[in-house]
């Protein structure tokens, strides 16, 4: 099966969908055969351009802030202070002993909300780490193996709770356009059989028409007129085991220009004080895009109550999650409540806004809030997600997404680099991570510049994140430039076959969640993770990845292609292939590389063979009727 056909989804040559991506490989036709070799009877593959992180640096606290998994090695390392820099200098050790470092700024670290790529464990090249602050705090942890260090690791920095199982059951459908588009959706989504667990309407709070795209108007509260009918909406999604999730973040805009407000959110603030303030004084407006925003300040704990409010509204709205976006952008200059340096607060940030957000869901789950919350079934919650991080977001956060990734192909801010984004996180102590299905940057600017989803991208994505925690769709900022799960029926029907493999392994996924909330692993993981020994292990970036220590994934990155090239790491035994029920494994020789076939539909997919968790997937899989 190619793609190179196009399907429903027509994007001409040039759209962006990888068609002039410096990136893209070449065009290769589809291997007719499976061909097999042993690793070690194998040239080492090209390291070809070094990705970035899938947000482009590295996260507040997985980076500058924070240590990430396999990070300071046992050297001494050279620490040269400076006013206001440290500069720190690290070697990396050439044996794989497992050691983990972290470093702490005195005056805090650079800004910074997304997370990089793994760090490679063994490195002889030196490594210069840059810190804004007049002191350093370092700590080496000691373990045996990376699992150990990063249950260690999590120990102190935190761990997330155990998600509602209600929102890992099913796909989270991203939605815009009010109540009448929605209800057709959903109506097309019953027709082909697709296991949703929830409706995640963004556009909530009603659009607006700038040049980025179609935004949001960021006053939280339901906009009527957009949604009208909304609280029948909620009533009929729940009444058929489907929630309603929604979008805020802690900024603010002055509303004079939209009609039909009930609660003008930007000025309540401003008089009570709880903005974030500029040196005379005044509510420091911040240039967002195509239009200015206000922060909320969370050095003041009446912004922290007030808030909470607003989420409470929201609650009672009939919402069940939400996606708490930003807090990444505290300006350096910013005058604070707690006449703290700005600098230093800069990355707490994300955890003084993740924090708020948590509160609210515990205080609700636990009864403080609204008595309606004792009534919940067991299992249930509210949930909410994030982007920003510092050292100790996951303390508080209960589930991050790796923010916005380019509608393309590339390894640098696209669909490889969400794997980078995932794996990488997961080593960092972020173990709940997902992305957009199909990114979410548009830019539609012929004849300059095109980046179009097209079909091809967003089936390829969708088999990607159906072994991640969380499933769920975004429109993206252009949605009538992409192409969507919607589009056609042969979209809606591979969207169909990636939510019920989802769902096939829900039960692994929940005993994943648990040993997150436990010990701090991820559920996807990078091969290091438990093949620390392995120099292919250690050189991979986003070619494969485990789902706990049961399945692996090896997906297809590009476009054009219907086979990919599968390694199989020493000690691990064999792996079924899910589509054939071929084996593979090591050889004498060490690890064993082979090329499967993956058209489209059918990603390249192992479990364990003889593992009971491969057995009851691959029966699940056979009851939903996609095996």
């Amino acid at each position: 099966m190619d793609l190179r056909a196009r399907g429903p989804c027509q994007v001409a040559p040039g759209d962006g969908d990888g068609d002039h991506d410096p990136e893209d490989p070449p065009a290769q036709p589809s291997p007719s055969s499976v061909r097999a070799r042993p690793a070690s009877h194998q040239q080492e593959d090209e390291a070809g351009p070094e990705p970035r992180g899938s947000f482009g640096a590295p996260a507040a606290g997985a980076g500058e802030g924070g240590g990430a998994a396999g990070g300071v090695q046992p050297r001494v390392p050279d620490v040269r202070e400076q006013p206001r820099r440290a500069v720190l200098r690290v070697r990396r050790a050439v044996q794989p002993r497992g050691v983990q470092g972290e470093a702490r700024a005195g005056a805090g670290a650079g800004a910074g909300d997304r997370q990089g790529r793994p760090a490679h464990h063994v490195r002889r090249q030196p490594r210069q780490l840059q810190i804004y602050g007049n002191s350093v705090q370092g700590r080496i942890l000691d373990g045996d193996s990376p699992t150990q260090l990063l249950t260690s690791y999590t120990e102190s920095t935190g761990r997330p709770p155990v998600l509602p199982r209600w929102i890992t059951s099913g796909a989270i459908v991203g939605m815009q356009g009010g109540t009448d588009t929605v209800r057709r959706v959903w109506n097309q989504l019953q027709d082909y059989d697709v296991p949703v667990s929830a409706f995640w309407l963004q556009d909530w709070v009603g659009q607006r028409k700038t040049a980025i795209g179609s935004q949001l108007w960021w006053n939280w509260e339901v906009d009527d007129a957009h949604y009208q009918g909304w609280r029948d909406l909620v009533d009929d999604l729940r009444r058929s085991g489907i929630r309603t999730m929604t979008y805020c973040n802690p900024c603010l805009v002055p509303m004079d220009q939209k009609p039909n407000t009930k609660r003008h959110l930007f000025e309540e603030a401003k008089k009570l004080g709880i903005l974030v303030k500029d040196e005379a004084g005044e509510p420091y407006m911040m240039p967002n895009t195509a239009f200015d925003v206000a922060m909320l300040d969370f050095t003041n704990p009446e912004a922290h109550a007030w808030f909470k409010k607003i989420l409470r509204g929201m609650v009672d709205d009939g919402v069940s999650g939400w996606m708490a976006d930003f807090g990444e952008g505290l300006p350096l200059d910013a005058r604070l409540h707690s006449g703290e340096d700005p600098i230093a607060a800069h990355n707490r940030y994300p955890e003084m806004w993740a924090r708020v957000n948590r509160e609210f869901a515990d205080e609700w789950r636990s009864g403080s809030v609204a008595a309606a919350a004792a009534a919940e079934e067991d299992g249930d919650g509210l949930v909410f997600f994030v982007r920003s991080g510092f050292r100790e977001s996951s303390r508080w956060a209960m589930l991050f997404w790796e923010g916005d990734q380019m509608v393309s192909w590339q390894a640098n801010d696209g669909i490889k680099s969400s794997v980078v984004g995932l794996l990488s996180g997961g080593l960092s102590g972020f173990p709940l991570n997902h992305s957009d299905a199909g990114g979410y940057c548009t830019v539609d600017l012929p004849p300059l510049l095109r980046y179009r989803r097209g079909e091809e991208l967003l089936l390829r994505w969708m088999e990607v994140n159906a072994f991640t925690v969380v499933f769920r769709t975004h429109e993206g900022n252009k949605p009538a430039s992409n192409c969507q799960f919607y589009s056609s029926g042969r979209t809606l029907t591979h969207f169909a076959r990636c939510a019920k493999l989802y769902k096939a392994w829900e039960f692994y996924r929940a005993e994943l969640v648990g040993e997150a909330a436990a010990t701090g692993l991820p559920v996807a993981r990078h091969l290091f993770l438990h093949y620390p020994a392995d120099e292919r292990v250690q050189a991979m970036t986003y070619q494969q990845f485990l789902v706990g220590t049961e399945m692996l994934v090896v997906p297809v990155l590009d476009k054009g292609r219907s086979a990919v090239t599968a390694y199989f790491p020493a000690g691990a035994g064999a792996w079924r292939h899910v589509w054939t029920g071929d084996e593979y494994g090591a050889t004498a020789h060490g690890g064993f590389e082979a090329e499967v076939q993956a058209p489209v539909g059918y990603p390249a997919v192992f479990v364990r063979a003889g593992s009971p968790v491969g057995d009851r997937f691959l029966s699940n899989l056979r009851g939903l009727k996609v095996l």
